[in-house]
């Protein structure tokens, strides 16, 4: 049952990846029922902990809890693809994985149970510190893309320059166009 269940989230947040890649956008309608899908996936997941005992439950609700929040993540990330939304996908994981192996660490004692209990924390700050620093990395990829093409618009302006007025306008108006400027 618990196997069935993690294969239909993962089916569900693939549905939602492959809307993303093949249309960009998915449309509202699409958006309603992947949610709706998620929730009813975490509800069997969940359903299925119930028979388990003691710290096995809880590791289970973790998990399912997790693909949840990741799910639920990545399902935003589809519908209003943003750097944001790519961002809290990423924290989203850490976070998951976190709970998850923190709940794992609840079955051992002693130092045993400490080192497990700092590695968990340990895997979750790399995990945003990634997140944080990919966040970075795009958006200086997109500060350096934009001025590139403030400075590729600039050069095709001043060839424009030259020409003499009918074809100049053309020209302009052509540069405006190739390099989004209104």
């Amino acid at each position: 049952m618990k196997r069935t269940t993690l294969t239909a989230i993962a089916a569900s947040v693939g549905v939602a990846f492959a809307a993303y890649a093949a249309a960009e956008t998915m449309s509202k309608t699409h958006y309603n029922a992947s949610k709706e899908a998620i929730e009813s996936e975490y509800k069997s997941a969940s359903a299925a902990c119930e028979p388990l005992k003691a710290n096995a439950r809880d590791i289970c609700m973790a998990e399912a809890k997790g693909k949840e929040r990741v799910a639920r993540a990545e399902l935003t990330a589809a519908y209003k693809p943003t750097a944001t939304s790519r961002y809290t996908v990423r924290m989203a994981h850490a976070e998951a994985d976190y709970s998850v192996a923190r709940e794992k660490c609840d079955d051992q004692q002693g130092n045993a149970k400490d080192v497990c209990v700092k590695e968990a924390k340990a895997a979750r700050v790399a995990g945003e510190a990634d997140a944080k620093a990919q966040r970075k990395t795009v958006a200086a990829k997109h500060d350096a893309s934009v001025d590139k093409r403030d400075a590729e618009y600039a050069v095709a302006k001043e060839k424009c320059a030259a020409l003499e007025q009918p074809a100049k306008d053309t020209c302009i108006a052509d540069a405006k166009a190739q390099y989004g400027k209104s």
